[in-house]
């Protein structure tokens, strides 16, 4: 970006219609990010290299762009280009793409009775199928990849307030909770199977209860195994935490999975992230599926 402004930070937002990219709209907005929604691509060049004006609030803010399938001149390679271009004029540039399963895009549109706007008149999963070949060379292309197929909007909002918050506060930690019966998350970068401790679940009086229950908390902690496997779990996120800091990744998330989400999973979710905090981490928690149960 060329203008009297200097470089700005700037985020492309893209990905599959229903994916939750108006989720990420308000979420980036509320974030303090200038965001421009569905800009025709023949006025991007000239929206990148216009200076801000004098004295103008947005100077100091970082410029979000929103476009889709539906951008007027959409042409992904082009985009891809310009992106790169950006960059060796050292912008601090990034690609966020939406990505989501097609089934459950399906039932999206079918819940919301909305038309996919690649297929107005025919069924969604032909204009999912075509948007996903016409999207491919931005989805490769991208710096931040989110997969929505499992996320709620308010999971989606968590993730991108830890990514895109305006004051870097280094890498940023999510623990996660989940059951392995509705699917591991595809976002996770570290995944712990906690099925081998002790299981509320068989208890009649803990059954209805959570891993946020003392009494709960209290039974898997009598699990002969719990204090080493916590141990071990704790030091080996110690070791590997700061190294992916190192290396540049600024978004870590850790889950902690048992057979439904409920108990286990949560319990130690819990309890690692008191410890890493302790140690001076600052984990947020999301417990993915607790309110399914």
């Amino acid at each position: 970006m060329s203008g009297e402004a200097g470089p700005r930070r700037l985020l492309l937002v893209t990905g599959m219609s229903g994916a939750g990219k108006s989720t990420a709209v308000r979420t980036l907005e509320d974030l303090g990010w200038e965001v421009v929604d569905n800009l025709p691509l023949m006025l991007l060049d000239r929206f990148l290299d216009a200076p801000v004006a004098p004295g103008a609030e947005s100077g100091d803010r970082p410029l979000a762009v929103v476009i889709d399938s539906r951008t007027r001149g959409f042409d992904p390679q082009r985009i891809v280009a310009r992106l790169a271009r950006l960059r060796e004029h050292g912008d601090d540039v990034g690609l966020l793409f939406l990505e989501c399963q097609g089934a459950e895009l399906v039932r999206r549109f079918s819940e919301t009775r909305r038309r996919h706007p690649l297929a107005l008149d025919r069924p969604a999963e032909d204009g999912i199928a075509q948007e996903r070949e016409l999207l491919g060379p931005l989805r490769r292309a991208a710096d931040h990849l989110i997969d929505t197929t499992d996320s709620s909007a308010n999971t989606l909002q968590q993730e991108l307030r830890s990514r895109f918050a305006i004051h870097d506060t280094g890498a940023t930690l999510a623990i996660m909770s989940f059951g392995f019966a509705r699917g591991v998350p595809r976002n996770a970068d570290l995944v712990l199977d906690m099925r081998f401790l002790r299981n509320p679940h068989w208890d009649q009086t803990l059954r209805p209860m959570t891993g946020l229950d003392a009494p709960v908390a209290d039974y898997v902690a009598e699990d002969p195994a719990y204090p080493q496997a916590i141990e071990r779990i704790e030091g080996l996120l110690e070791l590997l935490l700061p190294r992916y800091a190192a290396e540049g990744k600024s978004y870590v998330t850790v889950a902690f999975g048992c057979t439904g989400g409920k108990h286990r999973s949560v319990h130690v979710a819990e309890t690692i992230a008191a410890r890493l905090r302790a140690r001076g981490f600052s984990p947020t928690i999301v417990h993915r599926d607790l309110a399914r149960t």
